[in-house]
């Protein structure tokens, strides 16, 4: 029995570090929350929330998040998106910026980009302060000796560079700091150098599932395959890379990606998939031949967990607002002060608009409404989602003008982000069954009575011959 227990002990002992503790303390900070996300992939771009940061009313957290190897985090806020890694067994004392909230204008720009900075420890001894020293020489010796480098393109000064960087970081750990430094390198010289994508992708395939999830990779990456597929079969014997997309003939497609660029075993299926994931918003290559190998059995039932996760979520991904496919309810309170939901009745066609009313453009297309439901109200429900502007502004103009069609505020932007507005005004027709109609559906004055003008005719005329059959 004392063996027995001895054993259990013995077990759970690896597992006392697996945890990471963050304590902060910034007054700026008081009451606020700061999410923290992981990549789920390395290449569909979706996320999962690992902790949270709940800030007291003077400022202070703590947080302890179970996690077994080193992950990579991010956390946008304000205009900042700050980026952390979790190391096993360590405890953090976070250095926070100054809180800086989005100003108006970069509420209203659709392209506006947070400013990226790695989070730093008060103790300036973790994996995070390494990194960002790193990054902060590697920035440095680079423009200073910029016209050197990418205008001269001088290897005897590159060489110089990649030494002072050896000479200031020999270090051989952790890991996850020398894949950072190996391949920021490799891509700093790829830049300068104009090297080619099969010129240096050897350097991905030594590095290990566990991190392909961290920042260095994903850039590195995506910076390296975008878009490779296109550009292969475009090239002057891209017609054997056609043929295969176009035969489904994944084999010969996993071939070529081992050939040119020099990676094997999990890491070639992995580029592959990259591949296919770039030639589906190509345009270049039949969408339902990609489909098919994305859900193959050499992604969905890979032996690498992280590949099955990608081709799950990109599989998800190419289906996502499709024509044909549902689109997910919008539920949300009206104007009236009533909840609505979008999928209500199943009588209509549903017109759905994005709209942020302060904007000019976006109040000459909600006031076109009243044109387009005098012309299919019998067919047609029309909402307005509206960006949360304040409800002074929203509530003034719709009480100027009269417009149909049940308005919601979105108020969190949680269907702006769900629906991946990036600029207003944007429309969806849905059918009475929820499903997406069109993949381009126009706005109001851009020509949406003709397109669903016709498109109704169609389908009456359809809906009626079958009837009668």
């Amino acid at each position: 029995m004392r063996y027995l227990l001895f054993l259990f002990l013995f077990c759970l002992l690896p597992f006392a570090d697996f945890a990471t503790t963050i304590r902060c303390s910034n007054a700026e900070y008081a009451e606020k929350e700061l999410h923290f996300y992981k990549l789920s992939d390395p290449i569909s771009g979706e996320e999962e929330l690992v902790f949270t940061l709940k800030f007291d009313a003077a400022g202070t957290c703590a947080a302890e998040i179970k996690n077994t190897q080193t992950v990579y985090t991010f956390c946008e806020f304000g205009v900042y998106r700050g980026m952390l890694f979790l190391e096993p067994g360590k405890t953090i004392d976070l250095r926070l910026p100054p809180f800086r909230e989005k100003s108006f204008a970069n509420e209203k720009n659709p392209y506006f980009q947070p400013v990226s900075f790695w989070f730093i420890s008060e103790t300036k001894d973790q994996l995070n302060d390494k990194i960002s020293a790193f990054e902060q020489e590697l920035n440095r010796l680079t423009d200073k000796q910029f016209n050197q480098l990418y205008f001269k393109q001088s290897k005897t000064v590159y060489d110089s560079v990649q030494m002072q960087l050896n000479t200031a970081f020999p270090e051989t750990t952790p890991e996850a700091f020398v894949n950072h430094k190996k391949l920021e390198v490799a891509l700093t010289k790829a830049d300068i150098f104009r090297l080619r994508p099969e010129d240096y992708s050897e350097i991905f395939d030594k590095i290990k599932p566990e991190y392909w999830t961290h920042q260095a990779f994903t850039t590195a990456f995506e910076k390296t395959f975008d878009r490779q597929l296109s550009f292969s079969a475009k090239a002057i014997h891209g017609k054997e890379v056609n043929t295969a997309v176009l035969k489904q003939d994944i084999q010969a497609l996993l071939s070529f990606t081992k050939t040119k660029y020099k990676v094997s075993g999990d890491m070639a299926e992995l580029v592959l998939l990259k591949l296919l994931h770039d030639g589906f918003y190509s345009g270049d290559f039949p969408k339902a031949a990609i489909k098919n190998m994305v859900n193959s059995d050499l992604f969905i039932k890979n032996s690498n967990q992280t590949i099955r996760t990608a081709a799950k979520n990109i599989s998800t991904k190419f289906s996502f607002l499709q024509p044909g496919e549902p689109a997910p309810k919008i539920c949300l309170t009206a104007l009236s002060g009533k909840q609505s939901c979008t999928n209500n009745t199943a009588s209509k066609f549903k017109y759905i608009v994005f709209a942020d009313v302060e904007t000019v453009v976006c109040q000459e297309h909600l006031k076109y409404l009243s044109r387009v439901n005098e012309l299919f109200n019998k067919h047609l429900e029309i909402f307005v989602v509206m960006r949360d502007t304040g409800d002074e502004g929203i509530k003034k103009f719709f009480n100027e003008h009269e417009v149909p069609g049940t308005k919601m505020i979105d108020k969190a932007n949680k269907y702006v982000e769900r629906y991946e507005i990036r600029s207003f005004p944007q429309c969806f027709l849905l059918n009475e069954k929820h499903n997406v109609v069109f993949s381009d559906t126009k706005a109001p004055l851009d020509g949406f009575e003709q397109q669903f003008g016709a498109y109704l005719q169609k389908e009456l005329f359809m809906r009626q011959r079958n009837q009668t059959r």
